[in-house]
């Protein structure tokens, strides 16, 4: 890397992690927010699904005039289920952005070790700095076995060095001292435990290296599919929408992509979205009151208006998917 890249040198970089809904994305948000003016900051999102939202979502708040880059890589965890995309996306980054900083955000069921390996292997040691590895949990979420019996989620406090229990404002008093109890029990010896509410992470928090990973750890080896055609980058049909599905630990995903003249019926879309049952949910949608992106949680749908989008996307992940949701967006659209 270095050869190819002299002026690539002992890049920050810092592994944002944590399961479905958490929150990562709009940590992300927050701290761009405190991006220094002079710096050029690149992000590189990875999605379960394989349409990929949070890239537009991102861009649709900050641009490349404002210093920040976007890639995504969807379909999966982004170091096992589709071979090497995350490391051709982090090198085309690399050499567009010249960062000072690089923010990573594995899928909420995606492997963060696996993710750490790949970023501390010896073709990255001379471009690449490996901060701190901040993990995000919503302690309610520690009275649910299907977190805490699920190996992803209790991988991503595993591997922290700092905890940070998001969504503080929605807690009881006992569930700060069970996310504490937890990461004594599962966590590294030297995380430090925090919480905050809407994603927001002071900037400082990020300095550091990491404490808690070896290079030469082994972790288990995932079977590799060959290379496909990611649902992201394939044309659309004259149809005008596209679908593709994903399945894994544990969950489902589909996913839609509508040509850029397919305009929704805001009032249509909003009443569907706002009853719309799922683990999680993100969307960008072109509608006749302009460009809306979508969050949608256990907890609440959030809505943002966005400068621009390419084109309207939406991703579901869930334990199982309503078959009749394609029908119900298709009827959503304007006349």
């Amino acid at each position: 890397m270095s050869s190819n890249s002299p002026d690539i040198q002992a890049v920050p970089t810092n592994i944002i992690t944590g399961f479905l809904g958490v929150g990562k994305t709009s940590a992300i948000l927050h701290l761009l927010k405190s991006k220094p003016d002079n710096e050029r900051w690149a992000v590189l999102v990875n999605e379960f699904g394989e349409i990929g939202i949070d890239g537009a979502l991102v861009q649709g708040q900050r641009t490349e005039e404002q210093g920040v880059f976007i890639r995504e890589v969807p379909g999966g965890c982004m170091c096992c289920a589709a071979g090497l995309p995350m490391q051709i996306a982090l090198n085309q980054l690399l050499a567009k952005a010249k960062p000072d900083r690089v923010l990573i955000e594995p899928t909420g069921l995606g492997h963060p070790k696996e993710v750490l390996q790949v970023l501390s292997a010896e073709y990255y040691q001379d471009a690449l700095s490996i901060h701190k590895t901040l993990t995000l949990v919503d302690a309610r979420k520690l009275t649910d076995p299907r977190y805490t019996e699920h190996e992803t989620f209790n991988q991503q406090i595993a591997i922290g060095d700092l905890i940070i229990g998001n969504k503080q404002d929605l807690y009881n008093d006992e569930d700060k001292v069970r996310l504490a109890d937890y990461v004594e029990k599962i966590g590294q010896a030297h995380a430090d435990v925090l919480y905050t509410q809407q994603g927001e992470i002071d900037f400082s928090l990020l300095g550091g290296l990491t404490k808690g990973f070896s290079p030469a750890s082994k972790s288990h080896h995932h079977h590799h599919d060959d290379a496909k055609p990611l649902a992201s980058d394939l044309p659309i049909p004259e149809q005008g929408f596209l679908f593709a599905q994903n399945e894994g630990e544990g969950f489902q995903s589909a996913g839609w992509r509508f040509s850029p003249d397919r305009v929704f019926n805001y009032q249509k879309l909003f009443a569907l979205l706002t009853g719309l049952c799922a683990e999680r949910m993100k969307a960008v949608f072109i509608t006749d009151e302009g460009v809306v992106g979508y969050n949608l949680t256990s907890d609440a749908l959030t809505e943002i208006q966005l400068d621009d989008c390419l084109e309207s996307r939406i991703e579901v992940i869930s334990d199982e998917i309503d078959v009749s949701l394609e029908a119900q967006l298709l009827v959503c659209l304007s006349d």
